[in-house]
């Protein structure tokens, strides 16, 4: 009787053991940090990782109440540092208590089993993002009017819902960087996920940095839109091939988000920004109103925008190439399948082919097999009028009054003859059946001799 081997748990700090136990790891951290909270010494250390950062109160009006405004500043990066940590935390639970149930169901190749993965991660993030910059869209009225996107630069001001949604942003972007540790992530997928996580740090940390939050997020939301439609239709495609409709309207969105987020790039930084009054480059003040940084965040905005669309429409002409394929395979099966085969003759069965003579009368026609000789008894003779009914011997075979008996014409045992007969139609082969002339013979309705 044999015993059950037990998986051994890998060495403490191996490489195996931090990504089992990454997430714990990173719990227990994130735990010390609140807990921090409880004890005056600690509590200002801990508070600056957890709550944001640089508020300023202003008061408008004497009636109207105070309002609590932010800034940037360096403390923002220990804010960012703790919400990397729940973003990490968060990936674990959505990965284990959503994807690898479902992957269990589903069965995926290693492949597909890492595409799904990372689209359920995105697509979650996707759409809590979206949700969350819609609702700060209607509450600032930031889509309302395209002029506020750069009246009274520099925005140097903002309300904790966009400041906290940056902090959020860029955390999760952060975080996407050791995942591909965590998460074993296959080698050739490492560099096409590291575009795009490098892209969006990037664009998201210079609207930040730059005052240009109103902008991004005006960006953020439709982008964010178009991704969370893409990684939902590849989810779908994965549970079930044949639901490929969603990649469609993902296509018709994707061209109209690329226009718009190239239309409103222009407007801002060709025409809007331009004409507003503070121009010039001042740090203290927050101000990177001058052509050079315009012409760079414009720059960088553009050769992004087409290099999407130069893999969009790579992608696109790859999925064309494999519809054409699969639908010119398609046709050929259903043609063979469709198109009679040639019976081959089978024991017993002799195939005869039809022959016309040189100067010669006799024409011999054979469309079909006709089998020898146990179907002679079938044989039916139709004569014509004035000719006498053709008597059945015993055997089988029949006696053709004013008939000649012969195995092939005359005129084909000439070899020239011959010869141009055989090029003229299929093999020949001696033919050991009795000839009329001038009757037709049926078969069973499948063989017709005409003589």
């Amino acid at each position: 009787m044999g015993f059950r081997k037990k998986n051994k748990s890998p060495p403490v700090l191996s490489h195996e053991f931090v990504i089992q136990n990454h997430a714990d790891m990173v719990s227990c951290l994130a735990m010390i940090i609140l807990l921090g909270l409880m004890f005056e010494v600690t509590a200002k250390f801990a508070i600056m990782f957890i709550t944001v950062q640089y508020n300023v109160t202003e008061v408008l009006d004497e009636k109207s109440e105070p309002v609590n405004h932010y800034h940037y500043g360096p403390k923002d990066v220990a804010t960012v540092f703790f919400y990397l940590l729940i973003a990490v935390i968060l990936h674990a639970l959505i990965q284990e208590y959503i994807l690898d149930k479902i992957n269990r169901r589903l069965h995926l190749s290693k492949t597909k089993h890492s595409k799904f993965n990372e689209s359920g991660q995105l697509a979650a993030f996707y759409l809590f993002s979206f949700v969350w910059g819609c609702s700060i869209l209607t509450a600032e009225d930031f889509a309302t009017n395209p002029t506020f996107l750069w009246e009274g630069y520099p925005h140097t001001r903002m309300v904790f819902q966009v400041k906290f949604f940056y902090i959020c942003q860029i955390a999760y972007w952060l975080h996407a960087l050791p995942e591909l540790y965590f998460q074993k992530v296959r080698k050739e997928d490492i560099p096409r996920q590291l575009y795009y996580i490098c892209l969006y740090i990037v664009h998201i940390t210079g609207a930040y940095v730059l005052n240009l939050h109103r902008l991004g997020l005006v960006l953020l939301v439709p982008h964010y839109l178009v991704e969370l439609l893409f990684h939902a239709s590849r989810l779908f495609y994965f549970s079930d091939e044949n639901k490929q409709k969603g990649f469609t309207l993902w296509a018709l969105l994707f061209v109209i988000a690329r226009l718009l987020t190239l239309t409103l790039s222009v407007l801002t930084f060709g025409f809007g920004l331009p004409r507003t009054e503070n121009h010039g480059f001042s740090l203290a003040d927050g101000n990177f109103n001058v052509l050079t940084v315009r012409m760079t965040c414009l720059a960088a905005i553009c050769l992004t925008q087409a290099w999407m669309m130069w893999k969009f429409i790579n992608f696109q002409l790859k999925k064309w190439r494999e519809h054409s394929q699969n639908q010119a395979s398609k046709k050929k099966t259903f043609s063979q399948k469709t198109k009679p085969h040639k019976r081959e003759p089978l024991r017993g069965e002799e195939l005869f082919h039809g022959i016309k003579a040189q100067d010669s009368p006799l024409m011999l026609i054979f469309d079909l097999c006709f089998q020898s000789p146990t179907e002679w008894s079938n044989l039916r003779i139709k004569r014509r009028r004035g000719q006498e009914k053709p008597k059945l011997r015993e055997d089988g075979a029949a006696r053709f009054p004013l008939f000649n008996t012969c195995f092939l014409s005359p005129a084909l045992q000439n070899k020239k003859h011959l010869n141009r007969a055989r090029a003229e139609a299929p093999p020949l082969r001696r033919l050991g059946v009795a000839v009329c002339r001038g009757c037709s013979l049926t078969a069973g309705g499948s063989l017709v001799l005409m003589l």
